[in-house]
């Protein structure tokens, strides 16, 4: 008889033989028991494939699959919820864990809250309502662009609806801002419920993703700048032309800051004219956001 999981826990996996065990006995250990966990490996060189097919051989619900070449991480992701049946997905990369209760709440919540896409669980000084509790797209880009932010997460802190996760495309593959285009796809056409924070835990180590970050720099911000630019010029955005006006003025500041901060302060003055112009970003603005 075919299983028809409630939520999908996908984790890609490369070189991770020192988390994996752990990051799928939290997925075992979870007080809601209708998932399936599905687990692609990206070519690893280590023992993670032999830790998951430990797993794999003692619950049916753990399917393993092993990619003939290295995708990447975004196109690993994709590859993942290409195996899954869920009518949730949830993301759980292979160095992290969710807690017990993490699963329960997301899909309970998810299921309260129909209307919602995505289910994010963070914590966010702005939040003044109990959780959990909607935000229309005009609340979400309020906070996204004239507060201090609401869709600044990695895929752990999600939870999806799959099918508009696929009908939108999945994600585009982007390096480092992948998860960010997709929130605001989602965000744009969709309410997104905020749950209670606490829900997993995000294992930070010297080998994660975002460490890699750190390195690239001012290449990343110019990636996130972008991004957030083109949302804000998008004519669909449910923001008022004077909301619009001060994003873009909170936007400038903050790349200004950065420019300043990361090239200006160690006298790569060539590098930083570069980067403006690259982003179509003037010195007068770069002068203002000095203010």
């Amino acid at each position: 008889m075919e299983y028809h999981p409630k939520v999908s826990i996908l984790t890609t996996v490369y070189n991770r033989e020192k988390y994996i065990g752990a990051c799928i006995e939290s997925v075992i250990k979870s007080t809601f028991q209708n998932w399936e966990m599905i687990i692609v490996d990206d070519k690893s060189s280590d023992d993670s494939v032999r830790i998951s097919r430990q797993y794999e051989a003692k619950d049916s619900r753990i399917k393993v699959f092993e990619n003939t070449a290295n995708l990447g991480d975004y196109h690993n992701r994709n590859k993942a919820a290409s195996y899954a049946k869920g009518t949730f997905i949830k993301y759980l990369d292979a160095d992290d864990l969710i807690y017990p209760h993490g699963l329960e709440i997301m899909v309970n919540t998810m299921e309260q809250f129909p209307m919602a896409v995505l289910g994010i669980s963070q914590e966010v000084a702005e939040d003044y309502l109990p959780y959990p509790f909607l935000m229309e797209p005009k609340e979400t880009f309020r906070r996204e662009f004239l507060k201090r932010g609401v869709l600044n997460f990695g895929p752990t802190g999600a939870i999806m609806r799959r099918k508009e996760f696929e009908d939108l495309g999945k994600f585009t593959g982007t390096r480092y801002i992948g998860d960010t285009e997709m929130w605001y796809k989602m965000a744009l056409q969709y309410p997104i419920v905020k749950m209670v924070p606490g829900l997993t835990f995000w294992r930070q180590h010297e080998e994660q993703e975002i460490m890699k970050e750190k390195g690239k720099g001012i290449d990343i911000i110019k990636m996130r700048y972008s991004l957030a630019d083109s949302t804000l010029k998008n004519p669909h955005i449910p923001l008022t032309n004077q909301e619009l006006d001060l994003a873009q003025v909170k936007l400038k500041r903050r790349f200004g800051r950065h420019l300043f901060k990361m090239l200006i302060l160690r006298g790569k003055f060539l590098e930083c004219l570069k980067v403006m112009q690259s982003c179509d970003y003037s010195l007068m603005e770069l002068l203002r956001s000095m203010k």
